[in-house]
């Protein structure tokens, strides 16, 4: 069987599995096969930019590009970020296609881009650099060593299938370690960037946070006509609203109302327009030390009405049941609903535990009270939700791939879901509950299903359906 991209076809072979290096012929290296006319569509997120919070990117090659002697390939690039759309162009190598020049409101994205998507052109370019880099052969033992601490060698380890929005591909796993977990990235044969990724950070103990993942949602060959020609950037569409695009931030620090954390947040601008951006940058820090950051914190920013029932959720609008930050710092941006007035903002902490655990620490809040002035101009629609972004909160999948993975026990994965069903955020049909004990007892075949869900081979309701079984067999239990 074989499976074709467009005019590439993929041979089908058996995975051999080698320490360091695949019996699969043929070799490869970032950039192979890039052409003009070539439309991608990926689902992406980088540890430097708010902490790996996923956003799409599509990206076209327009065409050439000569850049003094050398030739590049000019790329246009449409962001879908949350509520902002941002639109630009980058050129990119054609002998490894890392990103250079280009639009200046692209930078982070472009970043986060030669951060994950060609990371691997480190390591297989289009040329040999003194037999350090060139194409990398998949049977190679080893394609070098990463830089942290350890200097573990990235490797192909395996032949597999992946699956991912756009279909299903034989691909080359290609793996290293940091810190005792697994960091992969699935390449296929001729195809220019990886398909999927999954890499983590370096951590001396405890679950590591993402580095950087993404996804393939879509790909077309030979697209002539600029399939962007018809969008503009939000920029673009407020600079008609009169918004404020330089401004000195507020400084506000404080601690949370029942004084369990500290929180110290620089916001702008200080008087923002009904229809506006505003950008907050929140630190949580010890309530013992104005120097100590807090790790892993899981929090949300909310309007609040007079009786602080909330009636906007950012993480709810970003498709996620919480927000979250390893280090403790946090960036938000969003576009002012709130009525002119005084707007009541509240950041919610709801306690420090790794992304997909349950805190045991104690829930608290810092409410700011911040002025909106009236907008008189036309507010324009909202940016509607690009159609390929997957609304489902990747860390519930994240819970349940390290729960396959035995990263996490049975108690910690079966408190995860209950939290979740109870918040709402996981819908399980009318279930009579079983008499069993409660036990957390699970067997194998459940487990085996949360790992292919979380991998994308089951859907929803097939993993649902598990969720079920537990609650009617008494194995998990689920408070009124």
């Amino acid at each position: 069987m074989s499976l074709a991209i467009g005019s590439l076809a993929f041979p089908s072979a058996f995975a051999q599995f080698q320490q360091g290096g695949v019996d699969y012929p043929g070799e490869w290296f970032a950039g192979e096969g890039l052409k003009q006319g070539d439309l991608f569509s990926y689902a992406l997120c980088h540890i430097d930019y708010k902490e790996c919070a996923e956003f799409e990117m599509d990206i076209w090659i327009k065409g050439d590009k000569q850049v003094g002697t050398e030739a590049k390939w000019l790329a246009e690039v449409v962001v879908y970020d949350g509520n902002k759309l941002v639109k630009g162009e980058m050129e990119l190598g054609k002998l490894a296609p890392e990103p250079t020049g280009g639009s200046t409101e692209l930078g982070v994205y472009r970043g986060a881009f030669k951060s994950s998507l060609v990371w691997l052109s480190a390591f297989a370019t289009g040329y040999d650099e003194g037999g350090k880099e060139g194409p990398k052969a998949f049977s190679d033992k080893s394609w070098g060593k990463i830089g942290n601490i350890g200097g573990e060698q990235v490797v192909p380890t395996a032949v597999e299938d992946v699956t991912v929005p756009e279909g299903t591909f034989e691909s080359v796993l290609i793996t290293w370690k940091t810190g005792g977990y697994t960091s992969k990235v699935w390449i296929v044969d001729g195809f220019p960037f990886p398909v999927k990724a999954e890499t983590w950070t370096h951590v001396s103990e405890g679950i590591p946070p993402p580095e950087y993942k993404f996804r393939l949602l879509d790909y077309q060959e030979n697209v002539q006509k600029d399939p962007f020609a018809e969008i503009q950037s939000t920029e673009v569409l407020l600079a008609a609203l009169g918004c404020e695009t330089l401004y000195d931030k507020v400084a506000v620090k404080k601690p949370t109302k029942n004084f369990n954390y500290q929180v110290h947040v620089f916001y702008g601008p200080e008087n923002p327009i009904q229809g506006c951006p505003m950008q907050f940058q929140i630190n949580f820090i010890s309530k013992y030390d104005d120097t100590e950051f807090l790790n892993q914190v899981q929090f949300d920013f909310l309007a609040v009405d007079e009786n602080l029932t909330p009636v906007r959720s950012i993480a709810q609008e970003e498709g996620r049941q919480y927000l979250y930050s390893p280090s403790g710092q946090a960036l938000i941006d969003l576009i002012v609903h709130e009525d002119p007035g005084t707007a009541n903002y509240v950041i919610w902490v709801y306690g420090l535990a790794p992304e997909g655990v349950v805190p045991s620490t104690p829930t608290d809040y810092l409410q700011l009270q911040i002025p909106v002035q009236e907008n008189t101009a036309d507010i324009p629609a909202p940016i509607p939700d690009p159609p390929s972004i997957q609304l489902i909160p990747e860390w519930i999948k994240n819970n349940a791939g390290w729960w396959a993975d035995g990263l996490i026990d049975d108690d910690s994965f079966v408190q995860g879901i209950q939290w979740l069903i109870k918040e709402g955020i996981m819908k399980i049909p009318a279930t009579s509950q079983g008499s069993g004990t409660g036990t957390n007892e699970i067997p194998s075949w459940i487990k085996n299903n949360a790992g292919w869900w979380a991998d994308g081979l089951i859907d929803d309701d097939s993993f649902v359906q598990g969720i079920q079984w537990l609650i009617k067999e008494g194995i998990m239990k689920i408070n009124p």
